[in-house]
């Protein structure tokens, strides 16, 4: 039998996002998995003397586990790109398109995937025409069941559920506090769930879809990653024919912004089982709640055994 090669993997995790202290407990776990089959892997903090760094001591790969804007938005992984060095996840150019949710939902519908109906604000709108009138002018449009959130970011911070005209102002000015501009949705009453698919070399493959039952009824940011706040269903509770148009979505979805090795999508299911698509992340939280690592498990596969073949696939497409 062949020896196992051994990498040299860096994995990121920190940052100065919103999101640096679940960024740090993903990196963590996916140094476990890493080390579980006896890799040399170590964890870094990106910091004023990281690219120095790596053109002394260049890893095999980096496995970038930066949520929020420093791991997501795409300015690492164009970094990465000129440096030459592999990484784990989509390049740059998909990177940027995901992390805009309004572009994404642009280019998926255009797919052909369910969307809901939306209007993405910057605050300037709100000076140039007035608040009452814009607010007016999106109830109108779009009723007064809405999902309002930050048009980039993750982890569901700024998100508000709006069931009445009054709620909106306050909904708009949580999202504005991470982002300068502010996407509205028409909610899509359904079944929540989110979609992993990893891509080891042979294509997107969706993992089984993960439905989320949040306690208090808000997937919010500590009903994500706090134990007991979310309940779990994995596989979720879908008929089966529901099931696969499920995965087709997500995998539409994915390929459809040219993402690469892992994403997760997260999908409204309605009560006809028609997927919407809402967003899609190019790197999933890895944490001990977060969606993926249920979904690999789900999937029988070893946390390790996935994340080590991620990494040979990064050095592959590199």
């Amino acid at each position: 039998m062949a020896e196992k090669t051994v990498l040299d993997i860096m994995v990121l995790a920190g940052g100065i996002s919103h999101e640096r202290d679940v960024s740090l407990r993903s990196g963590r776990r996916v140094v476990d998995g890493l080390n579980s089959l006896g890799h040399r892997v170590s964890l870094r903090d990106p910091d004023a003397a990281l690219l120095g760094y790596l053109v002394e001591n260049r890893p095999d790969v980096i496995w970038p586990a930066l949520h929020g804007a420093s791991g997501e938005d795409g300015a690492l992984r164009a970094l990465l790109e000129q440096a030459g060095i592999p990484f784990v996840g989509s390049r740059t150019d998909a990177a940027q398109l995901a992390w805009s949710k309004p572009t994404a939902k642009t280019i998926v519908a255009r797919a052909g995937v369910a969307t809901p109906a939306s209007v993405a604000l910057p605050k300037e709108t709100f000076r140039e025409l007035g608040a009452s009138s814009v607010l007016a002018t999106v109830l109108a449009g779009l009723g007064t069941s809405l999902v309002v959130k930050p048009a980039k970011g993750g982890s569901a911070q700024g998100v508000s559920i709006v069931e009445s005209a009054e709620e909106l102002p306050h909904a708009m000015v949580d999202a504005y506090t991470y982002s300068d501009v502010a996407l509205i949705e028409r909610k899509i009453e359904g079944i929540e769930v989110s979609v992993a698919v990893i891509d080891l070399g042979d294509g997107p493959e969706a993992l089984p879809a993960v439905e989320i039952e949040p306690v208090n009824g808000v997937y919010s940011f500590d009903a994500r990653y706090n134990a007991g706040e979310t309940r779990f269903y994995v596989p979720a509770r879908l008929d089966p024919e529901v099931s696969a148009r499920v995965a087709e979505t997500a995998t539409t979805a994915h390929a459809a912004l040219g993402l690469r090795h892992l994403s997760r999508i997260d999908l409204i299911v309605d009560a006809e089982g028609v997927p919407w698509f809402l967003e899609a992340n190019v790197l999933p939280g890895l944490t001990e709640t977060s969606i993926m690592p249920q979904a690999i498990a789900a999937s029988g596969r070893d946390l390790g055994d996935v994340y080590a073949a991620l990494a040979v696939a990064a050095m592959s497409d590199s």
